[in-house]
């Protein structure tokens, strides 16, 4: 009877298979654990921090008001509409916020009522808080900040006002974007609102109340149109407004966790009263 022999290339080349399985593993775990680690970071510990800061700002907003406190964030309305072109682009959060110095007008325009008005407005410094957005619906609660840029507005759990479209109370669109995932993601259920829903929007001088009106479910990242002054898209031209008016315009990104597409709810103007 032979008794097999086993050489002793053979055991190093075993030796080395299992070690090369075994680092193999280890290199997989640790990226699994990793990537587990950055989904965590993502979809919960940037929500938690940016909830927090953003409850602080609304926070410090109405312990300013209270104390009557100037600053350059001030906006009254309604007044007259002169609305500036809007960035076709504007739709899409990745665009840029140009830079403005704060300009301080004196316009006379007519309320929703009928009733003739002129105010004074401070155009809101880039990427502060001036506002405070509730969504009784949704239980939202946000500060409200000039300009839609990531690092300095959105990430910080805010919302964002687009540039180039009307102030609270303001006759025309007044446009904002917000998170739907991530970052505090104050925008994540959106697509829950219904018609005559309330939208409240507080400055400095007043509360405006909006009523939801109208929803476009998906449009293009690049439809500008629902930013227009008289808001309507220009990839579903039958969705939107012909006529002059005081819009609320509120977008964020769909499919949830995606940015390809926009979902924008529409509401107009009820009231408004002096704080």
């Amino acid at each position: 009877m032979r008794v097999p022999v086993v050489q002793h290339s053979t055991r190093r080349r075993n030796a080395r298979r299992r070690r090369v399985l075994w680092t193999g593993g280890e290199l997989l775990v640790t990226a699994g654990v990793l990537l587990l680690l950055l989904v965590v970071h993502q979809l919960w510990w940037t929500n938690q921090e940016a909830r927090r800061g953003a409850e602080r700002q609304v926070e410090a907003l109405e312990r300013e008001w209270g104390s009557g406190a100037g600053g350059s964030h001030a906006v009254s309305g309604p007044e007259g509409s002169d609305p500036e072109a809007v960035d076709p682009e504007a739709l899409d959060p990745e665009a840029p916020d140009p830079g403005a110095a704060s300009e301080e007008t004196s316009r006379t325009g007519t309320s929703p009522d009928g009733r003739s008005a002129t105010t004074r407005r401070t155009q809101p410094s880039w990427s502060r808080a001036y506002a405070i957005l509730t969504i009784p619906r949704l239980g939202l609660r946000v500060p409200v900040a000039e300009g839609i840029g990531k690092r300095d507005v959105l990430n910080k759990g805010y919302v964002g006002h687009y540039p180039g479209t009307q102030q609270p109370g303001q006759a025309g669109n007044f446009a904002l974007a917000g998170h739907r995932n991530t970052h505090g993601e104050p925008f994540r259920y959106l697509n829950r609102l219904a018609p005559r829903d309330t939208i409240e929007v507080e400055t400095r001088d007043a509360v405006y109340t909006y009523a939801v009106d109208k929803t476009l479910a998906q449009t293009s990242a690049r439809d500008s149109g629902v930013l227009s002054e008289i808001p309507r898209s220009t990839v579903h031209p039958s969705r939107g407004y012909g006529q002059p008016g005081y819009y609320l315009t509120l977008t964020t990104c769909t499919p949830e966790y995606t940015s390809r597409y926009r979902l924008v709810v529409w509401g107009k103007l009820t009231s408004m009263r002096p704080r």
